[in-house]
């Protein structure tokens, strides 16, 4: 039935862990608690979850001994599992994250970030079923379905994007508005004549939904890092930097199982040199002047000014007039002057 709750199966030998976790969850959803990963499998044998919140550190049978085997059975392997944990080392998470975990959520428990947690994850999940649907129907469906597949990989895209503001909750828009500064950065470009012959053939639909994948290494990054109350200290930034490598690789990822070629080379390219700086002190590969594509040169104008005009647990938001100073201060050395001309003509777009 279309209202039925969706099953949760929650694993944790805590027996706190799981009363605190099911007081959570019951109100949404149907929720099965195992204080062990064989109570679990028990459960398994005449429940199918939508979703499965495992715990780590248990007796007898870790989380990760308990993913492999369920990855490994056909009747299980496509349940999706959050891992849940104590723990804050990147190196667990990735270990998780290779295993076929989709998550990581720290105790103790955020009841809202789990539940939105939860909700975005199983939104994925209902909408790779029915990209799955449409992608074996294709052949009869072509003519009629067509658009409704775009519309879908859409959803998809912009579910991704918005999992990762999920984890990053202290820049919730950022997403929008950087795709918004961008599309005011393309517009004026074209209408000013600069750097026409490179954004000569560039698809700007395509481009303004693959630029929403720029962070999407954050996914990776730990949210003892993501959510911290301040400035980040030298070893935290060095790791929070590994965020546009990381979405590079994602994204070198996805391209090896899709053949949507230039969407996923666009992504990459936002992903990876967003960051880069036109005097090379930017990162991850130190990129100098027309070094750096342009797509990343153009997002890291629409990236910053978000940033300054945003709040952040460890300054307020900045006005536009500042924003707009400190951009064009930074021409030559952060900025392709070029392109802080084109931004500084923008300006009352931008603060529109």
């Amino acid at each position: 039935m279309e209202n039925e709750k969706k099953l949760v199966i929650l694993v944790d030998d805590n027996l706190a862990n799981l009363k605190i976790g099911n007081n959570f969850l019951e109100e949404k959803y149907t929720v099965a608690t195992a204080p062990s990963a064989a109570k679990m499998f028990s459960l398994l044998e005449n429940n199918v979850p939508a979703i499965i919140l495992l715990d780590i550190d248990m007796p007898e049978m870790n989380g990760y001994e308990a993913i492999k085997i369920l990855k490994s059975k056909r009747e299980t392997k496509d349940i999706p599992v959050i891992f849940l944990t104590a723990k804050s080392e990147s190196d667990n998470e990735l270990e998780g994250l290779s295993l076929g975990a989709i998550d990581y959520i720290t105790k103790p428990f955020n009841p809202a970030l789990l539940l939105k947690r939860i909700e975005v994850h199983l939104l994925v999940e209902e909408q790779r079923k029915e990209l799955k649907y449409f992608n074996e129907n294709l052949q009869r469906m072509v003519e009629e379905k067509t658009q409704s597949i775009l519309d879908l990989q859409n959803a998809l895209l912009k579910t991704m994007a918005e999992l990762v503001e999920c984890r990053d909750d202290i820049t919730g828009g950022h997403i929008e508005r950087t795709q918004s500064g961008i599309k005011i950065m393309l517009e004026e470009l074209e209408k000013n004549g600069v750097y026409s012959e490179e954004t000569k053939g560039w698809d700007v639909d395509l481009l303004l939904q693959s630029c929403q994948l720029h962070d999407v290494g954050k996914i990776s990054i730990d949210d003892v890092i993501l959510k911290k109350p301040g400035k980040l200290n030298e070893q935290e930034y060095a790791e929070m930097k590994k965020h546009a490598h990381i979405g590079e690789q994602i994204i070198e990822k996805i391209e090896t199982l899709a053949k949507e070629s230039d969407f996923l080379n666009y992504a990459k390219i936002f992903a990876a040199s967003h960051h880069e700086r036109w005097d090379g002190n930017g990162y991850p590969r130190g990129l100098k002047g027309n070094e750096i594509p342009l797509l990343g040169r153009i997002m890291a104008i629409a990236d910053v000014y978000d940033a300054l005009t945003s709040v952040r647990p460890y300054k307020n938001a900045f006005t536009h007039e500042e924003a707009v100073r400190i951009i064009s201060e930074g021409s030559g050395t952060q900025f392709d002057p070029a392109l802080v001309d084109i931004f500084l003509h923008a300006a009352d777009r931008f603060k529109r």
